[in-house]
């Protein structure tokens, strides 16, 4: 294991009418759970070979046993007032451990994959910062090599200005970043019709689609 690096897997905890409440709307809570569900597995599918350390951090408690322990995943809880606050916690208890390359991800990405966090580790050996956009005009997956000035706060989280607001306070700092190929999160109706295997696992039965 390299153990200069870390990965950190936001995760929110996998229960029925408490994720992807957007998506729910359209789909109905039973469906959106399951797709949730799906995308956890995504994203550990994506992660676990890696040859990091290997963390996740739940959004409300941690479990006694499930999939990410059984990969090797140290649990954690996230803290704060809200998701910047989370992840800024999360990152300075990384260095504080430290660790030198941090990455975390998010958990909501189809089609994340292992070489693409792979490459976000090899880009922070030679920059600050390194960034996967995601199409909504957030970002799905941010890394960094020491706690650079906070990237994490006046932000409206879940706009379309985050990224956008991010990359200027980077900017800003003269430090160097680099990009990850842009990919689709899963948060609405229109972004789910996108992956058809998806959009294979809901129940009509138990939608309230219009």
């Amino acid at each position: 294991m390299n153990e200069k690096n870390i990965l950190i897997v936001f995760v929110k905890n996998p229960v029925l009418g408490k994720v992807k409440q957007r998506l729910a709307e359209k789909t109905g809570d039973y469906n959106a759970l399951k797709i949730y569900e799906s995308l956890l597995k995504k994203t550990l599918e994506a992660t676990s070979g890696l040859n990091v350390a290997k963390t996740v951090f739940y959004s409300d408690f941690i479990p006694e046993n499930d999939m990410w322990l059984n990969a090797g995943f140290q649990q954690f809880l996230q803290h704060g007032t809200d998701i910047g606050i989370r992840m800024e916690n999360a990152f300075l208890q990384s260095f504080e451990n430290n660790y030198q390359n941090v990455v975390l991800v998010g958990s909501d990405i189809y089609n994340l994959k292992k070489g693409i966090v792979f490459h976000a580790f090899e880009l922070l050996k030679k920059n600050n910062f390194v960034i996967g956009p995601a199409y909504d005009g957030g970002y799905y997956l941010i890394g960094k090599n020491k706690m650079h000035p906070p990237l994490f706060y006046n932000k409206k989280w879940s706009t379309n200005s985050v990224f956008k607001n991010t990359i200027a306070d980077i900017q800003k700092s003269g430090l160097k970043y680099k990009l990850l190929p842009v990919l689709n999160d899963i948060d609405t109706f229109e972004d789910l019709m996108q992956f058809e295997e998806l959009t294979s696992l809901i129940s009509f039965e138990s939608a309230n689609v219009n």
